[in-house]
C-alpha cells in the first residue's frame, strides 16, 4: 500500500539483530526504571495503603510518558531524515527519482519505514506501562492517550525530517534545521501556555489553547489523572484535539513534499554541474563530420574566462583546516541556519528577560526559585547547540566518506594530527554562533540577577566542556563507523540519551524522594547499564581502556553531579563535569591524534598492508 520503499523495509529490519536488541533494551530500560522508582520510594517512606501505591503510580507515569515521547519522536525524526540524506550522500536519490514509483510512494514509504523501529519500542513497552493501571492512579484511558499523542508526535517529527531531507541536499543542513524547527515549534508552545499572548483567545485559555498543539503540554495533560471518570477513549481531552491537530500538520507537510520532491531533486548543484558540462561539450571542437559545432556564444565565454586573471587563495599549512574555514565546505545556506538560531537566540534572551524582571539580586535560599523559571527557556536552547555541534562533526566526516575522498585523505600525506585537529577546530569555527550565543545568554541571566559570579564562571566552564566534548565525539563516531547513518545515529544518539538520562533522574529524585544521600544504590543499575551502553557505542569497534574507563566513569560522575546539583553544591558540579567530560573527549581523540588506523577501524598495520 505504501510502495516498494516501505515493503523493503518491512522486509529487511526483521532480519537485522539489532531490532531485536532495541526492544530487549527498551524493555529492560523501562522495568529497571520502574523498581528503581520502588526502591526510591520504599527505601525513604512507608507505603501504608493503597492511596500511596495509586500516588506512586500516578507520580511514575508522568516521568515515563514524556520520557517515551522524547525518545520516540527523536528517532522518528533521526531516522527519517538521515534515511533520505544517505541517498542523497550516496547520489542513489536520482536512482529512486528514475524509477516508476511515484512522489507519494516514494515520500511515505520513507516516513513510514523510518517509523519501524519507533513503533515497535511502543509495541514492546505497552505492557510495562499497562501494568501501572494495577497499582491504581492511572486509568486505562490515560495509557491510551499517551500512546495518540506520542504517535501523532512521531508523525509530525518524522514528517519535519523527512520534507528537510528531501528539500536540502547537505545532511548536516537537514540534522539542524529539524533540531532548530522542533525546538521552535515545542518553545512557541510554552510561550503560549506561560501567558505570552495573553490569558484566553476567545473565551479559551490559553492553557488549554497550547495543549492542543505543545507536545510537552499535551502529554503531560495526557499523563495527568483525571477525576472526572473513566472512558473508553479520551474524546473530550485536549490531547485528543492534539493528536487531530499533529495529524493534519503531518498530512500538510508530507503533501507539500509529495508535491516538491521532484521540483528539489536532483539538487540545485547537480544540475549546475550538468549545465556545465553541457557548456563544455557545445564548444568543443573535435575537427571532422561528426564534431559539435562551436557557438559565438560558446566562443565568447571562452576568451573571457581566457581574459579573466585567475585568483589565486593561499592554501594553509593544514589544508584541511583551511578548507572547513576559507570554503563553503558545508554549502551556503548554512547562513540560513546560522539567521535561525540568532532568531532563537533573541527570542531566549527575551523570555529571560521576561522570568527575571522581578529578580534583583540572588541569594542562597531563592537561588533555586530563581533559576528554575529560566532553566525552562535556557536548557533546550543549550541542548540545541549541542546537538547542531555534534551533527556538524559527525557529517563533516561521513560526507567525506560518502563521497569516496576520506580514503584519499587518508592515503595522502596528511598526518593524523593535522586531519583531527583540522576538522575539530574547523567544526568549532563553523558552529561558532552556537558556541558563543549560549554563553551570551548565561552573561544576560547574569547581568539580570539569575546567577552569581561564581555560578556564571562554572556554567560557561561546563558549556564550553560540553562542547569540546559532543565535536570529539561526533569526529569518534564518524571514524569508527563505516556506515553513515550508523554514525549519526550512535553520535546523536548519545548526546541525546546523556541528557535524557540526567533529566530522568532529575524527575526521579525530585519526584520520589528528598535524601539524595541515600540513591546511589536504587539508580546503581541504571548507572551500570549507562556504562555498558557508552561503552558499546564508544568502543566496540576500537576497544582501549581509556575509553572503557570513561565509559564507566561518565555515568558515576554524571549522577554525582545530578546529587551535588540539587544539594546546591556546584563547585562540586563543575569540577566533576569538566574533569570526566574532558578526560573522556581525550580518550577518544588521543589516539586518533597519533594513528589513523585506530580511529578508522582498529586495523593493524599488517591488515592495512593486506
Amino acid at each position: 500500500m505504501l510502495g516498494p520503499v516501505f515493503f523493503r523495509e518491512v522486509t529487511v529490519t526483521p532480519r537485522r539483530p539489532r531490532f531485536y536488541f532495541f526492544r530487549a533494551v527498551y524493555v529492560a530500560a523501562l522495568i529497571i526504571l520502574l523498581c528503581t522508582a520502588w526502591l526510591l520510594i520504599t527505601g525513604t517512606q512507608a507505603l501504608q495503603n493503597v492511596g500511596d501505591l495509586s500516588r506512586f503510580s500516578a507520580v511514575l507515569f508522568q516521568v515515563l510518558a514524556p520520557l517515551q515521547l522524547a525518545l520516540c519522536a527523536f528517532l522518528s525524526a533521526m531516522q527519517a531524515a538521515s534515511s533520505v540524506a544517505q541517498e542523497k550522500d550516496k547520489k542513489t536519490i536520482l536512482l529512486l527519482l528514475l524509477t516508476r514509483m511515484s512522489n507519494a510512494e516514494l515520500v511515505l514509504g520513507k516516513l513510514s519505514a523510518s517509523m519501524v523501529i519507533g513503533l515497535s519500542l511502543l509495541a514492546a513497552g505497552f505492557p510495562v506501562l499497562f501494568s501501572l493501571t494495577l497499582m491504581g492512579g492511572v486509568s486505562q484511558a490515560q495509557v491510551i492517550a499517551v500512546y495518540w499523542v506520542t504517535l501523532a508526535t512521531m508523525a509530525v517529527t518524522g514528517s519535519i525530517g523527512g520534507a528537510l531531507a528531501f528539500w536540502r541536499e547537505k545532511t548536516f543542513q537537514t540534522l539542524a534545521l529539524a533540531a532548530i524547527g522542533i525546538v521552535i515549534w515545542v518553545a512557541l508552545g510554552e510561550a503560549v501556555y506561560a501567558g505570552a499572548l495573553g490569558e484566553a483567545w476567545f473565551g479559551v485559555p490559553t492553557e488549554r489553547i497550547a495543549i492542543w498543539f505543545d507536545p510537552l503540554r499535551a502529554i503531560l495533560a495526557a499523563a495527568a489523572p483525571s477525576f472526572v471518570g473513566e472512558s473508553v477513549f479520551p474524546i473530550d481531552t485536549g490531547a485528543f484535539v492534539y493528536g487531530l491537530v499533529a495529524l493534519v500538520a503531518a498530512a500538510l507537510l508530507n503533501g507539500i513534499a509529495v508535491a516538491r520532491v521532484r521540483a528539489w531533486n536532483p539538487t540545485r548543484e547537480v544540475r549546475i554541474r550538468q549545465v556545465q558540462e553541457n557548456s563544455a561539450d557545445s564548444i568543443f571542437d573535435a575537427g571532422g563530420e561528426g564534431s559539435k559545432f562551436i557557438t559565438a556564444e560558446g566562443t565568447a565565454r571562452v576568451a573571457a574566462a581566457q581574459a579573466k586573471p585567475a585568483r589565486r587563495r593561499e592554501v594553509w599549512k593544514n589544508p584541511v583546516l583551511w578548507r572547513e574555514v576559507c570554503t563553503w565546505a558545508y554549502g551556503k545556506k548554512i547562513l540560513a541556519i546560522r539567521a535561525t538560531y540568532l532568531l532563537l537566540a533573541v527570542a531566549t534572551l527575551v523570555a529571560v528577560h521576561y522570568l527575571t524582571q522581578n529578580v534583583t539580586a540572588v541569594a542562597d535560599d531563592s537561588f533555586a526559585a530563581t533559576l528554575a523559571p529560566s532553566v525552562k527557556a535556557l536548557v533546550p536552547f543549550f541542548l540545541l547547540s549541542l546537538v547542531i555541534v555534534n551533527s556538524l562533526a559527525v557529517t563533516s566526516i561521513t560526507n567525506e566518506r560518502d563521497v569516496k575522498a576520506l580514503d584519499l585523505l587518508l592515503a595522502t600525506d596528511l598526518k593524523p594530527r593535522e586531519f583531527m585537529l583540522g576538522k575539530l577546530l574547523g567544526v568549532l569555527w563553523t558552529t561558532k554562533e552556537m558556541v558563543l550565543l549560549p554563553l551570551v545568554c548565561c552573561v544576560y541571566l547574569y547581568v539580570r540577577g539569575g546567577l552569581t559570579t561564581e555560578d556564571l564562571f562554572f556554567l560557561m566552564g561546563g558549556l564550553l566542556t560540553l562542547d569540546a566534548f559532543v565535536a570529539v565525539l561526533g569526529i569518534h563516531c564518524g571514524m569508527a563507523y563505516a556506515n553513515s547513518r550508523s554514525a549519526i545515529g550512535v553520535s546523536l544518539g548519545t548526546v541525546f540519551f546523556l541528557f535524557l538520562g540526567v533529566l530522568t533522574c532529575m524527575f526521579l529524585m525530585i519526584s520520589l524522594s528528598g535524601s539524595f544521600q541515600t540513591q546511589l544504590a536504587p539508580f546503581l543499575a541504571l548507572i551500570l547499564g549507562g556504562g555498558i551502553g557508552l561503552f558499546l557505542a564508544l568502543g566496540h569497534r576500537n576497544p582501549s581502556a581509556a575509553i572503557g574507563l570513561a565509559s564507566m566513569l561518565l555515568p558515576f560522575a554524571t549522577f554525582y553531579a545530578i546529587t551535588s546539583f540539587l544539594l546546591r553544591q556546584n563547585l562540586a558540579v563543575f569540577l566533576v563535569s569538566t574533569i570526566v567530560y574532558g578526560f573522556t573527549a581525550c580518550a577518544m581523540l588521543i589516539p586518533a591524534l597519533n594513528e589513523f588506523d585506530i580511529a578508522a577501524g582498529g586495523r593493524s598495520p599488517a591488515q592495512g598492508e593486506e
